[in-house]
């Protein structure tokens, strides 16, 4: 089925006498209410993601898991790394909220395509961030398990003795650089699908506004 502003821009460029004639702020109208509703729906989203992470953390934030964290001598890192996580994503949400607001007085179709290509640019870096956090934290968590953890202790130990010590150090790189990078692929797909389809729907109509100015 035919999306209803395509239907549209070809009554504005057809111009047929038997159909409505509309003017060009009247597609502008369109493209604007549509690209307003989904910038606000990437803002709803941001809160909602941060609010079943924060959620998350603080289910598994029980003191057993604290102290944990402490044995592998990692609980100060993780702290100071979830201060920056959290105090970082308040400010993109912030910015996503700005971008709304942006767009909901945007009078013009070049403003409304320079706001939608600065929401593109802020989605991106938000889930670049992301996907660092990430592996800082894989980093983090490796190293206090491997160090310190009783169980990598044991095994760090084991190998160590047997003189495979740059073998095993190296079997872990390989396998922590793959597990890694396959979470990494997981993650980046979870945010393809959940802001991807709002990001694809942006950019066609910045296209159809880039027309509308020619």
């Amino acid at each position: 089925m035919m999306d209803e502003l395509e239907l549209l821009k070809q009554d504005w460029q057809k111009k047929e006498g038997h159909l409505p004639k509309l003017s060009y702020d009247q597609i502008y109208k369109m493209i604007w209410k549509k690209s307003s509703s989904m910038v606000k729906w990437i803002f709803y989203i941001s809160i909602i993601e941060f609010v079943f992470w924060a959620a998350i953390n603080i289910i598994f934030s029980d003191p057993e898991s604290m102290q944990e964290l402490k044995a592998m001598h990692i609980y100060n890192a993780m702290m100071v790394l979830n201060f920056v996580n959290y105090a970082i994503i308040l400010y993109f949400i912030f910015k996503f909220y700005m971008n709304y607001r942006k767009i909901s007085v945007t009078d013009s179709s070049r403003k409304l395509m320079k706001t939608i290509l600065d929401v593109k640019r802020t989605v991106t870096q938000y889930v670049w961030f992301n996907l660092i956090i990430f592996t800082i934290t894989m980093i983090i968590s490796i190293y206090g398990v491997l160090i310190y953890g009783p169980e990598g202790k044991e095994i760090t130990e084991s190998a160590i003795q047997q003189g495979n010590e740059t073998t095993f150090w190296f079997m872990v790189i390989v396998v922590s650089l793959v597990f890694t990078a396959v979470l990494l692929v997981l993650i980046w797909f979870f945010y393809k699908l959940l802001y991807g389809i709002l990001l694809k729907r942006l950019k066609e109509n910045y296209n159809e506004l880039r027309k509308l100015e020619v």
